[in-house]
């Protein structure tokens, strides 16, 4: 099988290429340049995509033995990825620009490219697992579970994708790397977001959406202060609101909800956070028990905590309800919901598919 190892420059991505090449497969490794000026190294850059971990994937496919290319991905990321983040936050939501890199570069567009030059499969470091059905599953280490950014990958690009490492703790993958030479072996882990390397989100945004002031409301409309733009909140969040005006129990706030149109960002005490029912639409199917109504499980953060839930899901106008069997604090539109089924058997739990949030009660 010929197959096409996307290279981090990580530890990950280190040993999926390394076992792809033990399997007897034809491996070419590749780094996708996602920025048109990528820090040099990761002292400046704290997400993945500097052009140390360029080098760095380089050095590993020298040491297998394998080809190595740089593939320049930079204009569909800045459309897709960036301008996706950007976007969604001018209209009052909270994305996931690495879930949204997976689905519009990583896999699909990757994909394409490899599909075209006659590749069979493409392998990555994320830790899932197929099962024999070609199915995703949960990564039998649940502490570096990624299946959740993987879900908004389609059935058609999940039948070509390869996760070498799912099966496998992490700190296993390390040793498994110093054991081959590798100099990424003890190299850490990737954080925050690539394309804001110094970490001011806030600064980032207000660059490109600009001011819109607004107003911050408590829950009965009651104006507390004004604000230079909604894009500035996600729900959820307590730090930063500046209220001068205590709230009348004394509790601390939390923005409840944003209204981008009005500019009205709501806060209210942490129960006001409580979410029982998730609209979601942009579905993608991964599964076929996915499908009108069943009980199942949804996690709506790459981190977050996993409620079962009675789905409702209609394929043809591409949205589904869930009802929550417990509520969720902290759920904002543009966030993935990614549904599961518990697993019946010795591997992780089996994923359903997914939806982007689009509303809330």
């Amino acid at each position: 099988m010929r197959v096409l190892v996307a290279m981090s420059g990580g530890v990950d991505s280190s040993v999926a290429a390394a076992r792809a090449v033990e399997a007897g497969h034809e491996v070419v490794g590749v780094h996708l340049a996602l920025h048109k000026d990528a820090q040099q190294t990761r002292e400046r850059a704290r997400g993945c995509c500097s052009l140390e971990d360029s080098a760095d994937a380089r050095r590993i496919c020298d040491k297998l033995g394998v080809p190595f290319y740089v593939w320049d991905f930079s204009e569909e990321f800045k459309e897709e990825v960036i301008g996706d983040f950007v976007d969604s936050y001018a209209r009052g939501e909270t994305p996931n620009p690495c879930l949204r890199c997976n689905e519009k570069i990583k896999f699909a567009a990757l994909l394409r490219k490899g599909m075209a030059l006659g590749f069979d499969a493409v392998a990555t470091g994320h830790y899932a697992t197929l099962d024999d059905e070609g199915y995703m599953r949960r990564s039998l280490d649940e502490n570096k579970d990624q299946s959740y950014v993987l879900g908004v990958i389609t059935a058609e690009e999940l039948a070509h994708c390869y996760f070498p490492i799912g099966d496998t703790p992490k700190p296993h993958i390390r040793e498994e790397a110093a054991r081959h030479g590798f100099s990424t072996a003890s190299k850490p882990d990737s954080y925050d977001i690539c394309f804001i390397p110094d970490g001011n989100t806030q600064a980032f945004l207000g660059k490109r959406i600009g001011l819109r002031p607004g107003m911050i409301v408590d829950q009965d409309g009651t104006e507390l202060k004004e604000h230079d733009g909604a894009w500035n909140y996600t729900i959820g969040q307590r730090k930063g609101l500046d209220i001068r005006v205590p709230a009348a129990d004394g509790r601390p706030r939390y923005v409840t909800d944003i209204n981008a149109q009005t500019g009205v960002v709501t806060v209210g005490a942490k129960e006001d956070l409580a979410v029982k029912e998730i609209h979601a639409d942009r579905l993608k199917f991964l599964h076929p028990a996915m499908d009108g109504e069943l009980e199942c499980q949804v996690q709506v953060r790459a981190h977050g905590s996993v409620v079962s839930c009675s789905a409702v899901v209609d394929r043809e106008a591409d949205q589904m309800t869930l009802r929550l069997h417990e509520p969720l604090q902290g759920v904002a539109r543009g966030q993935a919901a990614v549904l599961y089924l518990p697993s019946p058997d010795e591997l992780g739990d089996i994923v359903l598919g997914s939806g982007t949030i689009c509303a809330t009660a």
